[in-house]
């Protein structure tokens, strides 16, 4: 039986170990760029009792197996946003309820997107 016997030296191991430490703030820090549908409409969210909301202060109404994600990319239930005001890009499904909506960080509400109506 063949077995490495390659080890490192304890100082090492220690340099190793302090270089992958340092890269973790790097990593946790750097966003991933979301690429959102081209049909994916810029709105202001309101839940107000789910899966009844307002997108730009006009009555609309989540779909059945709506998703909404955070800025984090993670689902976000309905309930957990309500009454709050939230800049989101959102799509509309075939009967024009809202389908996928992801809520923004500021560096996406600052990139410019059409909004309903326009």
């Amino acid at each position: 039986m063949n077995r490495c016997t390659t080890t490192f030296s304890l100082p090492r191991r220690l340099a190793l170990a302090a270089l992958a430490l340092t890269a973790l703030p790097a990593l946790a820090q750097t966003a991933p760029v979301r690429n959102f549908p081209a049909n994916a409409l810029r709105g202001t969210l309101v839940v107000t009792q789910p899966p009844v909301i307002t997108m730009d202060g006009k009555a609309a109404q989540l779909s059945p197996g709506s998703r909404i994600k955070g800025p984090n990319n993670l689902l976000v239930m309905s309930g957990a946003i309500v009454g709050q005001e939230l800049t989101v890009n959102y799509t509309v499904e075939h009967h024009g309820m809202v389908h996928d909506v992801w809520i923004l960080t500021e560096a996406e509400a600052a990139l410019k997107r059409k909004r309903a109506g326009e």
